[in-house]
């Protein structure tokens, strides 16, 4: 098959930093959060993570979150198409978010065997590690189905963990049913939240932080060795730092720190701590 110059897309929930966005010219639509009768663009020019998650725990009502408009998936498709020959996109769950919808829309006018349009199944870096991978798949091999099976084999070699300083924000986002099933006893205890197939599930409940980090640790180590590992916080930076030094038997060094994206962090609350992991498992 002949080399294709590829190109990736993706929306604001990936967490990928900016400069491995530059590095591997990735397309980003941002998300927008809505409160004080504004809306924000998630790009990190119109909100800065760490006054947003300051402010987050005075704001209230607590903050809202919607997908941008078709016409700026299609601007993004526009300006790959000014080199690429194929672009694939890569976005949060259909089930959690009207990203997927805005990227079909905007699409619709491209050439549908030009264009390949993935829900990941995945939030935050879990995403992200989906889109770098797919991009240094692309860059590597030119090959479209090549990227395609990178991105089934990590999706399939990967987890999302995150820690919760409290329930309120999630039970507020109307994202997840059962996070207002019983609010009233979930309150005083620290959910540990599961992301897989892009359904948001318990995987535990801790009654104090502590062993909500102590269960980070140990999933953490289950799934290694690790190919990829980005530990993630909202305005929690020690508990990340404290997360990176627990395992550092099991780091790679490619290990991202991220205080995360807004889009996802006001579902999450400030104080929360996750990891997303890829097992080297994925390369076999």
């Amino acid at each position: 098959m002949a080399f294709k110059n590829i190109r990736i897309i993706t929306d604001s929930t990936c967490d990928i930093p900016a400069d491995l966005l530059e590095q591997h010219k990735i397309g980003v639509a941002p998300c927008f959060i809505n409160y004080g009768g504004n809306s924000y663009a998630d790009d990190g020019v119109q909100l800065t993570r760490e006054q947003y998650y300051k402010d987050l725990r005075h704001i209230r009502p607590v903050p809202k979150t919607s997908a941008f408009p078709p016409g700026i998936a299609e601007q993004l498709l526009d300006e790959a198409f000014q080199e690429a020959e194929h672009v694939v996109i890569l976005c949060v769950p259909a089930k959690l978010s009207g990203v997927y919808n805005a990227f079909r829309l905007g699409a619709s006018n491209f050439p549908s065997e030009k264009v390949t349009l993935i829900d990941s199944g995945q939030v935050a870096m879990a995403l992200g590690w989906q889109v770098l991978i797919a991009a240094e798949t692309a860059e590597a091999t030119g090959d479209v189905a090549q990227v395609l099976d990178a991105i089934k084999r990590v999706r399939a070699n990967q987890r999302l963990y995150a820690a919760l300083d409290t329930l309120e924000y999630l039970m507020h986002s109307g994202r997840v049913g059962w996070a207002s099933a019983s609010i009233g006893a979930l309150l005083q205890i620290k959910p540990i939240l599961d992301v897989q197939d892009g359904e948001v599930k318990q995987y535990a409940r801790v009654r104090t932080f502590k062993r909500a980090f102590e269960a980070l640790v140990d999933l953490a180590h289950q799934q290694a060795p690790l190919d990829r590992l980005g530990i993630l916080h909202t305005d929690n930076e020690q508990g990340a730092q404290d997360l990176r030094e627990a395992l550092k038997d099991i780091v790679p060094e490619n290990t991202l720190i991220l205080n995360i994206t807004p889009t996802i962090g006001t579902h999450i609350g400030p104080g929360g701590l996750g990891i997303a992991t890829v097992s080297q498992s994925w390369k076999a």
